[in-house]
């Protein structure tokens, strides 16, 4: 069975341009699992469900997955408790429980494939049964620009809870599909279509390059009959019995780091060279063993100027094991006075000098600081992540101005550390580490010497932007992530044959 890397390099050995098309199933093929279960369970906890509409919810599903009723006539009946809300208060709600539950949850190999896709000039789209408070934040996160998906019925900005008919499923997608090309110069026999799913097989069937991904028995069979390429992620889903003992590795490795730098302070009474060799010794031996390998771009950038303000970007807890790694010495770290009480992180960050801040209270953080600047005058750079806390997704959050009010005052330049796919690793929520390649671009210094407080901000921004532009993100924020499709205009108006996008042959 071909790897992932072989739908990757596949795209990126064809054709370019946006007469293709790369259409992409999103439950189970983008993301893992079932992104129905997070709304209910989010539902059910907030209390927006009664154990009566819970049981009506489950009966239903019951019936459809048996055969007793249509998709749509599920939906009709699973959305009865949304008639009567602002449609808008939907769409926060479906972000909400995107952040909290399904962001974690988007494989890795996913991000990579779409990014091969929209490298190569191709017009990505998510095609979904699912309802667009469910497909539009993992639209917006992995930078697809268009989707189609069962839509209900809005009136005056009021969700009825009716289904727009076809729904976007079974035929329906096909139908969704034909009508999205019909004023586009797209070309099906050039175009993919990638589904775990064998109710996708009218859209399967219809496209140059169908190709099941993580599919299920059925389309499994229907795959091995047509001599389709079958591929399976393994980024994210259950954890393996040698990831939890990688991990567990990786905490269990301070301790010998730790009796060598006792060692050495025995010897000569330096703390700062048993601190040195402890976080030297720590970030190769944890980072070796979860299997955290790091590609550097822009290392010089790392020693140019220090002492230094390195800041990085916050997504994974991985963050902190690629950072020391990284930076090796002669630095300490500034973090949240809540890290203190994690149980190993918390002892690991004491004994590397970090410097704690109460973040609820400004005049106590302040004035936690201070011994920071007192550091970076004597020589020692500070690490610390702007951004305050991970970020619930890939996206670069506001930053906090801790630090560059640190290295104003120490006249320090700021070393920007852009960690571009830590998530792949280890997502938010997430407790064991998965065996990883990430990418890290080391910017040039920003000299501070000559900033003044009354353009704190602007020198903030122009550092953010920074960021953004290496993430690929400066684009995403001042535009418009995602086109909402409604589906009730999806009925084509002439025979597909007839709009030459019928594939000649499937390329299996």
């Amino acid at each position: 069975m071909p790897s992932y890397r072989f739908l990757i390099d596949e795209v990126e050995k064809g054709p370019s341009g946006s007469h293709i098309a790369a259409f992409f199933d999103m439950d189970r093929t983008l993301i893992y699992g079932f992104s129905a279960q997070d709304l209910m369970i989010e539902q059910v906890t907030s209390g927006e469900l009664s154990i009566g509409e819970v049981v009506n919810q489950a009966s239903h599903g019951i019936q459809f997955a048996r055969g007793k009723i249509d998709f749509a006539e599920m939906v009709n009946s699973t959305a009865k408790h949304l008639r009567g809300q602002v449609d808008s208060r939907n769409y926060e709600f479906g972000r909400r429980v995107f952040e909290k539950r399904v962001a974690s949850r988007i494989y890795p190999e996913s991000r990579l494939l779409i990014d091969a896709h929209l490298k190569k000039g191709h017009v990505v789209v998510i095609v979904s049964a699912a309802t667009p408070y469910q497909v539009e934040p993992v639209a917006n996160d992995l930078g697809v620009h268009s989707f189609l998906c069962t839509h209900l019925e809005v009136q005056n900005g009021i969700c009825t809870g009716k289904v727009v008919e076809p729904a976007c499923y079974g035929e329906g997608k096909s139908i969704a599909v034909r009508n999205f090309i019909a004023d586009r110069n797209i070309d099906l026999a050039e175009s993919y279509f990638y589904s775990d799913g064998d109710e996708d097989l009218p859209l399967l069937e219809i496209v140059g390059n169908p190709r099941p991904l993580n599919p299920n028995k059925k389309l499994t069979s229907v795959a091995k009959s047509r001599d389709w390429h079958i591929t399976r992620f393994e980024g994210r889903g259950r954890t393996s019995a040698k990831d939890v003992a990688r991990t567990g590795l990786a905490y269990l490795s301070a301790a010998p780091a730790a009796a060598a730098a006792l060692s050495a302070y025995s010897i000569n009474g330096s703390a700062r060279q048993a601190r040195n060799i402890f976080q030297g010794l720590w970030g190769e031996l944890s980072s070796a063993s979860i299997g955290l390998e790091l590609d550097v771009k822009g290392r010089e950038h790392l020693w140019s100027h220090r002492p230094a303000v390195f800041m990085a970007n916050h997504q994974s807890a991985v963050d902190a094991i690629a950072v020391l790694k990284l930076v090796q010495s002669d630095f300490t770290a500034i973090a949240k006075k809540e890290v203190r009480s994690q149980p190993v992180i918390g002892q690991m960050s004491e004994a590397m000098g970090t410097i704690f801040v109460d973040r609820s209270d400004n005049k106590a953080a302040r004035e936690a600081l201070q011994p920071a600047v007192t550091a970076l005058k004597s020589g020692t750079s500070i690490i610390i992540f702007p951004e305050g806390t991970r970020s619930p997704t890939n996206k670069l959050s506001k930053f906090k101005k801790g630090g560059f009010h640190l290295a104003m005052q120490a006249g320090v330049p700021i070393v920007p550390i852009v960690l571009h796919n830590t998530t792949d690793a280890m997502p938010k929520s997430a407790f064991i580490a998965r065996p990883a390649t990430v990418h890290v671009t080391v910017l040039p210094p920003v000299e501070t010497v000559d900033w003044e407080i009354k353009d704190l901000n602007e020198n903030i921004d122009m550092v953010r932007k920074q960021f953004l532009k290496e993430l690929d993100q400066d684009a995403v924020e001042t535009s418009k992530d995602v086109i909402r499709l409604a589906q009730s205009g999806n009925k084509p108006t002439t025979p597909v044959e007839d709009q030459g996008s019928k594939p000649k042959k499937s390329k299996g």
